[in-house]
């Protein structure tokens, strides 16, 4: 059986705390050469650089990531112990790391986070925003708990990991007062020739829009294309185009930013998605956001963003 050297361990996550030896030294008390050579040794024993050199500062590896993570965990559980054997409240929180696809309308990535904030414990949330290759790419070296997408992770992704899906919804089409109810008579005719603000390509629903588009032979007049919805919302807001959002948005796109709805195409569905490397998600966060998504957000239940 092979033995994890904790106290090798101790000097590479107090450099990695403070960003170099000579730092690490100073609050170890210890020479920076004794320092330099246990951290080599637990490299050695991992097999793994665990860091890279950026000028005077010592920058952690995808390996060192991990590793890293692992020792901010195995510290914390060692500080609980002992304010637990002295009678000290441990202050400990659950943490949860987060992945949010960028093409995930914010005010839905908020609706779906919410819940872990709630959980019976005081808990940590972390949030990371990237696009999803990367978020998935992440996940699979532990170094996020979750992934919230607006697709599931293809066969083409070469990462173990369990798409959970959260909910779906139709998509409605909005936009400012003047604007939707010039368009809303004839619908969904009426949206041919309108000036339309579009999801990206890189978007799970742009390409089924286009279907929906092609096949009422209708042709937006499109005036902008946003991978970002939070960007294509403030162009909206300026009244420079109709937009499609989830309908689960319906209620705080009419009160909050004073959009009107034009119609709805009941076809074209948005799907929401949670990714983990957990067949059967186990962190107790994670679990009440997917659980809150399926009956609350989405279900018969569901409560407005």
């Amino acid at each position: 059986m092979e033995w994890l050297n904790y106290h090798h361990l101790l000097y590479f996550w107090t450099v990695a705390r403070t960003g170099s030896i000579a730092n690490a030294s100073k609050e170890l008390l210890l020479a920076s050469p004794t320092i330099s050579a246990q951290v080599s040794s637990l490299e050695a024993a991992l097999g793994e650089k665990l860091f890279t050199r950026s000028g005077r500062m010592l920058v952690l590896t995808e390996a060192g990531r991990v590793v890293f993570r692992y020792a901010e965990d195995i510290f914390g559980l060692g500080r609980e112990l002992m304010d637990t054997l002295k009678d000290r409240p441990t202050g400990r929180s659950l943490r949860v790391q987060i992945g949010v696809a960028d093409v995930l309308p914010k005010l839905v990535a908020y609706r779906l986070i919410a819940p872990a904030f709630r959980v019976a414990r005081q808990v940590r949330v972390v949030c990371r925003e990237d696009r999803p290759d990367k978020l998935l790419a992440e996940l699979a070296v532990n170094e996020l708990d979750v992934v919230l997408a607006d697709a599931p992770m293809g066969s083409a992704v070469k990462v173990r990991a369990f798409n959970h899906l959260l909910g779906e919804c139709s998509i409605g089409f909005y936009g400012k007062r003047k604007l939707a109810v010039s368009r809303r008579r004839g619908f969904p005719r009426s949206l041919d020739r309108a000036p339309f603000l579009l999801p990206g390509d890189y978007t799970a629903v742009r390409p089924k829009l286009d279907q929906w588009f092609e096949a009422q032979h209708i042709r937006p007049a499109v005036v902008g294309e946003f991978d970002d919805f939070s960007l294509l919302r403030t162009f909206a807001e300026a009244g420079l185009g109709i937009f499609a959002a989830p309908t689960v948005l319906d209620g705080v796109m009419r009160r909050r930013y004073g959009f009107e709805g034009v119609g709805r195409a009941n076809e074209v569905r948005a799907h929401f998605y949670a990714i983990s490397v957990e067949r059967k998600i186990k962190n107790p966060a994670v679990v009440a956001i997917c659980a809150t998504a399926r009956q609350q957000v989405f279900g018969q239940g569901r409560a407005e963003v």
